[in-house]
């Protein structure tokens, strides 16, 4: 189905052509006085230039063309504006469309096309922290939204695997058990199964040699360990396999948690083999220059405002970066899954390391000229003071203890207003702490800088995610009354704030596609919160249940049915769902 507002443009367009003007002044916009029209086309005001003669003119022979039927108010209106209003019976028509077809018959506009969405970014051997909430729910939105638009989506969480923190590990074990067969050369044997350490060993054994980066002897142990492990070491592969399962399997269950789901969990090292080929071809082509000892990538062009520095390819060590791994990532994806587009959902400090590998990655030929690069850059989540957030000691607080902290904050408001029976309250919890969390992230512009208010987010009041979840609790609640509800048809707007609704569930497609094209969640969520304003003035408005006409009161539950139906989709898109009761 075409969306509403190229349905009027076009039947615009014609106007102006049949009144003998030309076509391309028909364009259609949502008014920006909602208290004078609902659509409004200035095209008059242009076209007066070309054709010489009054814009009111025009517009009033504009008007003539159009079909009536289609308009509660058409009118020319000084000094030529064509104002207008939809009919009932137009809009009954289009929202009976939407009703029937397979996801309200939203326009597949990506079908065909593969996205792969790199978002997530944890690090093995850490726990997950406040840092990873941003990329983790805004690429899980976007890849939603993108699957939901007919896209081929590939979510990967692209581990941080292969770094120096591997050998920070490595070096840190040896030094507290160089008994372990590991660190032997001698050892030819099948190394134990099971890992030295445990999930909590892990991650304490990390920050400690973390500590140690300053100590010049064992940060050179650490920096070889990283080197050796790249290069094959078959102890120090056999410790990070053991690293790899120990913390994989921490870092799915607090996704879980989450509600973050990954179809890929690759890493650097997964990239680790493409590297050689692809330094050495880039290298040969002369797109690898030799400076100061390592191979870099001039990625400067002359249109730049700023100083876009190279890119480096290889250390004067002969050792690999982040670029170099990120750079043959794509060399993997362009082979395994050919993407039209990669979608990269990091913090927008590193604005400029995707720019040079962008860069790169265009020049080497490593992607085709078609093939779209975006780097979604969020800002940080600070605390309700609006500094860094951090945990009473001042340490970086654990992802997990985060939404604890929402969950029990939650449960204490749902354990306190008796909303549901006592074996409910969990679920009914996890659902809203969820909505909380997810919904007072995403309703904030992604690049933006927001404040984490626990009271605010979880108020069950104002633009928060648990409104939008207590908006569809009353509509369930009165469809349950109802009966039985799913094949009603829409009828015409009983009254202005039905009408109102109706031309709010129209905006359903424009606000799925503007948030693809933005890479903004945050439109999804300003729908929502419009949407469910407009169900709840209908409900405050109108007797639903209490209507006598049957005729009439089944065009009411038709109509918060569809609101209802595109609420759960819309949240389901964002990461989170409804409960049965609030």
């Amino acid at each position: 189905m075409e969306q509403i507002l190229t349905i009027i443009t076009n039947k615009m367009r014609k106007a102006f052509e049949s009144a003998g003007y030309d076509a391309s002044y028909g364009q259609v916009t949502v008014s920006n006085r909602p208290d004078l029209c609902e659509y409004q086309c200035n095209g008059a005001l242009a076209a007066a230039k070309q054709y010489k003669c009054a814009p009111i003119q025009i517009a009033n022979a504009v008007v003539s063309q159009l079909d009536a039927a289609d308009y509660d108010m058409v009118e020319a209106v000084m000094p030529g504006f064509i104002n207008l209003k939809l009919s009932g019976a137009f809009l009954q028509q289009y929202l009976e469309g939407m009703r029937t077809a397979p996801d309200f018959d939203v326009k597949k506009i990506g079908q065909g096309q593969t996205i792969v969405v790199d978002y997530g970014g944890a690090n093995v051997a850490k726990p997950l922290h406040i840092g990873h909430l941003r990329p983790a729910i805004i690429g899980e939105a976007l890849k939603r939204l993108h699957k939901f638009l007919g896209y081929n989506t590939i979510g990967d969480v692209h581990l941080g695997d292969w770094g120096l923190q591997m050998g920070l590990i490595i070096a840190e074990l040896q030094e507290r058990q160089p008994e372990l067969p590991y660190f032997d050369p001698a050892f030819t044997g099948e190394y134990p199964a099971v890992a030295p350490f445990t999930v909590d060993e892990l991650e304490e054994i990390y920050p400690t040699a973390s500590a140690k980066k300053k100590d010049p002897e064992f940060s050179h142990k650490a920096h070889q360990a990283t080197l050796e492990l790249q290069q094959g070491h078959r102890g120090y592969r056999a410790i990070w396999q053991h690293i790899m399962n120990v913390s994989v399997a921490d870092l799915k269950r607090n996704y879980d948690n989450l509600d973050v789901y990954f179809e890929k969990w690759l890493g650097e090292s997964d990239a680790d083999p493409y590297i050689p080929a692809m330094v050495d071809d880039l290298k040969a082509r002369g797109i690898a220059v030799l400076s100061e000892g390592a191979w870099v990538v001039p990625v400067a062009e002359e249109s730049d405002k700023k100083e876009i520095p190279p890119m480096i390819l290889v250390k004067s060590d002969g050792s690999s970066i982040y670029a170099t791994t990120d750079l043959a990532t794509i060399v993997q994806r362009m082979q395994d899954w050919n993407p039209d587009k990669m979608l990269y959902v990091t913090d927008k400090r590193q604005n400029l390391h995707f720019e040079q590998v962008f860069r790169a990655a265009r020049k080497a030929g490593i992607i085709a000229a078609e093939t779209e690069m975006e780097h979604v850059g969020h800002g940080t989540m600070n605390g309700a003071d609006g500094k860094p957030f951090k945990t009473r000691d001042g340490g970086v607080l654990r992802l997990e203890t985060l939404i604890a902290d929402m969950t029990d904050f939650v449960r204490a408001k749902v354990v306190e207003n008796k909303i549901v029976s006592d074996d409910e309250v969990e679920e009914t919890t996890r659902k809203i702490a969820m909505a909380a969390l997810k919904y007072g992230d995403l309703s904030n512009q992604p690049t933006k800088d927001y404040n984490f208010d626990m009271e605010r987010f979880a108020a069950f009041e104002g633009n928060t995610g648990p409104y939008i979840l207590y908006t569809i609790v009353r509509i369930k609640s009165i469809l349950a009354k109802y009966g039985d509800w799913e094949n009603l048809p829409i009828q015409l707007p009983a009254n202005a704030s039905a009408k109102d609704l109706m031309l709010s569930i129209t905006k359903l497609s424009p606000t799925l596609e503007a948030a693809v094209r933005a890479s903004a969640p945050n439109l999804i969520c300003a729908y929502i919160y419009e949407l469910a304003g407009c169900v709840n003035k209908f409900y405050h408005e109108t007797r639903i249940l209490g209507e006598e006409d049957k005729e009439k009161q089944a065009g009411y539950i038709a109509l918060i049915a569809l609101a209802k139906n595109i609420l759960e989709t819309c949240i389901s898109i964002l990461g989170f769902s409804a409960p049965e009761k609030m």
